[in-house]
């Protein structure tokens, strides 16, 4: 297919670099034009501004929150203005319920087509085409969009013709995994502190009760203390509990480990961790517990 796609952070970057070797045929545009000026060795086109990029009438964006995306799509020269009748844009990023039932209805006045296609991964996985990825809009437009998905990753999900029905699943999921990081959090800190070796706890637990990736990845970043590893910054973990919260409190549902996880980012930042991993909640709960850092973070 040819396909458009704005926004070159780690995970577009990633995901550009998926869908040209499965063969798509790429333009991207960047605020920062070196990003995609690096992407021309991969085959990629560059464009000058985001309505280059919407030439093909498939559009796909990767941005950091709901402003950024509202930006690009609602400012001039933006997605809104530049889409033909008939075109497609497709989110990817992590945002609110009420932004994505914001954009399918705006679409739908222009006549054109809105699809909701959040991701699950860190920017490795994207470029390895590793992600597990979520989608939902009209069947039609979904079918048509099937190979872009196909090539970010092996696992699909298709949740509905609502579109915003894939954002409650990407802020679910995400919710799910700052509660791991938290809860992995407190449990390190607590044996470190006892006197067990952090790092012989997680291979047991990982290799047990808790075989599953989430827990081996961020558990090992934790013991380590490699906080640097960006692979999600802290400020996006904070941006999507509240993405949550909004969204409950929205239907009246209560989510009262959602706000004490807010609350923890919140602490995280407010001691300096903006630039680091959102596994940086280990680093909190260290320091809550009177424990030294972990081996790869400096002494304050």
């Amino acid at each position: 297919m040819e396909v458009g796609l704005i926004g070159l952070g780690g995970m577009g970057t990633g995901m550009a670099k998926s869908l040209l070797r499965a063969g798509h045929r790429v333009t991207v545009f960047n605020r920062t034009q070196a990003r995609a000026e690096a992407l021309r060795g991969d085959g990629a086109t560059v464009a000058a501004t985001p309505a280059g990029a919407c030439g093909s009438g498939v559009v796909m964006t990767m941005l950091a929150d709901d402003a950024a995306l509202e930006s690009l799509v609602f400012g001039d020269g933006g997605i809104l203005a530049s889409l033909p009748r008939g075109g497609i844009h497709i989110s990817c990023s992590t945002i609110g319920v009420a932004l994505s039932d914001r954009l399918t209805a705006t679409h739908l006045s222009a006549g054109q087509e809105f699809v909701s296609c959040p991701v699950f991964g860190r920017p490795d996985a994207a470029e390895a085409g590793r992600l597990a990825v979520v989608a939902a809009g009209p069947t039609e437009v979904v079918n048509r969009c099937k190979p872009l998905f196909e090539s970010l990753g092996p696992k699909l999900l298709i949740v509905g013709e609502k579109p915003s029905l894939a954002n409650v699943v990407k802020l679910s999921g995400n919710f799910l995994i700052a509660s791991v990081l938290e809860s992995l959090s407190e449990a390190i800190a607590f044996a470190r502190k006892s006197g067990v070796d952090a790092a012989t706890l997680m291979d047991f637990l990982t290799s047990t009760l808790f075989n599953a990736p989430v827990y081996k990845t961020y558990g090992g970043l934790i013991v380590e203390g490699n906080y640097e590893n960006v692979g999600f910054a802290l400020p996006l973990g904070l941006k999507d509990t509240r993405l949550v919260l909004q969204a409950a409190e929205a239907k009246s549902v209560p989510m009262p480990i959602a706000s004490v996880i807010r609350d923890r980012f919140i602490t995280a930042m407010a001691r300096g961790n903006s630039n680091k991993d959102w596994s940086a909640l280990g680093l909190v709960a260290a320091e809550d517990a009177g424990l030294a850092p972990a081996p790869n973070q400096p002494k304050r």
